[in-house]
């Protein structure tokens, strides 16, 4: 009753004397808002204002945000100010507005999300505003033609300096919001052939013939000058808003994330992305394993819903907690995507969806967020690798990562525990503690980074390389000689008697002395006939170095088979025998390991249900699984308990192991050793 009483007041002041005044008055009176870093649970809204948009604030109430935050509790909302349209869904003194207004929403928000002590963050669509480049063609990229870009602004021209300063300015001093969450940035931007920066491309490289298309000379080098003019960008906006505003957080969409695999460089305050409406389990994987080691706070956002044809449908309640279970136990935070009405009022329905949601999320958090997370297998994002052959300047959505996330599943798939890392992350200190190294399927390793790679099995690590392009470039250090040149032929890829058909990219090889074989390849679906090596081992120093010689991960992305699964899984485990985690019992279980308050999580994520078939939207029925069978390398436990229930489980402790039963899996449990 106290606190509603000061909320009261602090709405009646509000009214009478102002937004900002207010805030002022009440800011030691009202709950402290969380700062991104330590936030871990936010509902995301948006709707993208444009030309239909005459009714912006009609049904948005208090009552609405109030009912909406009593009942979800997040730490943090994200609600709409500027969508791809460029038309700002509240009542810009310094941009383009949406074509009509009842109320102003954004005050509206910023009053009761104050009031109730919640952070409030802002989507704004940056590189991206079709309204500014339409009012101003002289701030746009120009295309490969010469054309003006009717979507995207140039990242060298004034847009930045002239309206997406001034406008987060005005948000972060009119509005008093904690920050933005900035989208339509990286994984939008373009190559820019305005004048002026061809120019300078050709002044600072000396390259003068200018690249138009992928195979063109130089494409390479012009692509690294745009991503380099989209970091300056990024550093300079960002800059100048922290020596302003030095509260105002902010997100570049995707940034430092599988679409920008690098290191932070640029002094964001969080990292954040929202993964794909469909087969969003698949792309929370690898989404949350590119961010968990970027040394930033991270969160990543599951859409409420996904479509087919123009039709939307919410995801029921399992089908969301599945998604974010995968993100919790990777430590990270998780936010729900929920669209607004295009008066910018929220639909009440859904609401209950996602307080159930959040509190499936809050039982677990004391046990998951901000883990450590324990090295096992160490999956190797190249950006090298990845920058020379991306279609887009950042970004992934051209298949450019289909085969690492085809790896990726396969060893999940295989209840092997992973992480994915860049070349940054592999550190002289930090490399030696992954046991197993996989390179996979990337067609290009710099001088410098192999020299790492190979120091590392030298000292006693273990490496796979996968793939004919790779094999090529480790090809003295396998012991073996290429026979040829790669080629598309049906692998029968067999092990342990069991075989199955994938078409791939083959490399013939033939093995030096003391490499050993592993898995065949026939020629048909039979054990007969002349075989082929799959794979090999060999000796390097005080390691391990083995081939693979055919595309796995492209063809498990596309065409997933058990005996994929399993040859990989018999490969890592000759390489790598003792993994502090050994479950059985399913393969539809995603296993992690993390450290916390000085306890080892162990967590279990039921993978099933229909992720990747395209021809189901939503679904409801997710099977448990289990019983599971888990051998867990550790000194004697003091307890080991069940989390969230904070059950006791019976153990049986011998060795340096411990030995248990899990009879049943729903979605998401922890098993928590002390």
């Amino acid at each position: 009753m106290k606190d509603n009483k000061k909320i009261t007041f602090f709405i009646i002041f509000c009214f009478f004397f102002g937004l900002n005044e207010a805030i002022i008055v009440a800011q030691n009176s009202l709950p402290r808002r969380l700062k991104r870093s330590e936030s871990f649970l936010g509902i995301h809204f948006d709707f993208h204002a444009g030309d239909d948009c005459s009714e912006i604030g009609k049904d948005v109430t208090p009552e609405m945000v109030a009912d909406m935050l009593k009942l979800v509790k997040p730490d943090y909302v994200q609600c709409d100010c500027k969508g791809h349209p460029g038309q700002s869904s509240y009542p810009t003194k310094v941009g383009n507005r949406a074509p009509g207004f009842v109320k102003d929403p954004l005050k509206i928000w910023r009053e009761v999300t104050a009031a109730h002590g919640v952070a409030l963050y802002l989507h704004y669509s940056g590189v991206w505003d079709e309204a500014a480049v339409k009012k101003h063609p002289n701030w746009a990229r120009l295309n490969e033609k010469g054309e003006v870009d009717n979507r995207l602004t140039s990242v060298y021209g004034a847009y930045v300096d002239s309206l997406l300063i001034p406008q987060l300015q005005e948000l972060a001093t009119e509005y008093q919001v904690d920050g933005v969450w900035v989208d339509g940035e990286c994984w939008a931007q373009e190559r820019d052939y305005r004048p002026e920066v061809l120019q300078k491309f050709q002044q600072q490289t000396g390259i003068q013939e200018i690249p138009r298309k992928m195979d063109d000379p130089y494409w390479f080098e012009f692509s690294q000058f745009n991503r380099q003019g989209f970091r300056d960008y990024l550093k300079h906006y960002v800059t100048v808003l922290h020596q302003s505003q030095p509260d105002f957080q902010i997100a570049s969409n995707w940034a430092y994330s599988s679409f920008m695999p690098e290191p932070v460089t640029i002094d964001v305050d969080f990292i954040s992305g929202d993964y794909s409406a469909k087969n969003s389990f698949n792309s929370a994987r690898l989404e949350g394993r590119c961010m968990v080691h970027q040394g930033k706070p991270w969160d990543l956002m599951a859409w409420s819903f996904t479509w087919t044809d123009g039709l939307y449908s919410t995801k029921p309640l399992v089908q969301l907690k599945q998604e974010a279970a995968v993100v919790l136990a990777l430590g990270g935070g998780f936010q729900a995507y929920f669209p607004q009405k295009r008066d910018g009022s929220i639909r009440k329905w859904q609401m209950p969806i996602m307080a159930e949601l959040a509190k499936f999320c809050r039982e677990r958090q004391p046990f998951c967020h901000k883990m450590e997370m324990v090295p096992q297998i160490g999956l190797i994002f190249s950006a090298e690798a990845l920058y020379r052959k991306s279609r887009k300047l950042f970004g992934s959505w051209s298949g450019e990562t289909q085969a690492l996330s085809g790896i990726l599943r396969c060893l999940l798939d295989g209840q092997n525990v992973v992480d994915i890392v860049s070349e940054h992350h592999l550190t002289p200190d930090r490399i030696q503690q992954y046991p197993l190294l996989i390179y996979p399927e990337w067609g290009y390793i710099a001088p410098d980074f192999k020299k790492v790679l190979l120091q590392y099995v030298e000292k006693g690590g273990n490496l796979i390389v996968i793939g004919p392009e790779p094999i090529a470039l480790f090809e003295k250090e396998l012991n073996i000689q290429l026979i040829g040149e790669p080629v598309e032929q049906v692998n029968g890829l067999a092990i342990d008697g069991f075989m199955a058909g994938l078409k791939s990219r083959y490399q013939p090889v033939k093995l030096g002395d003391n490499v050993a074989p592993f898995g065949e390849i026939y020629s048909n679906n039979d054990f007969y006939g002349e075989t082929q090596v799959a794979a090999s081992i060999a000796r390097y120093g005080q390691g391990k170095l083995a081939g693979v010689y055919l595309n796995l991960g492209e063809r498990y992305f596309n065409s997933a088979t058990t005996v994929s699964r399993d040859f990989l899984t018999g490969l890592v485990n000759s390489l790598f025998p003792t993994p502090l985690v050994v479950m059985t019992g399913s393969h539809s279980v995603d296993v992690s390991i993390g450290r916390k308050n000085n306890k080892l999580m162990i967590n279990l994520v039921n993978s099933a249900g229909p992720h990747a078939n395209e021809k189901i939207n939503v679904f409801d029925d997710l099977p448990a699984v289990g019983p599971l069978s888990l051998t867990i390398s550790s000194p004697k436990p003091r307890q080991v308990l069940l989390q969230p229930t904070n059950k006791s489980l019976k153990y049986r402790y011998e060795n340096g192991k411990i030995q248990l039963t899990l009879p049943k899996l729903e979605i998401y449990d922890i098993i928590e050793i002390e």
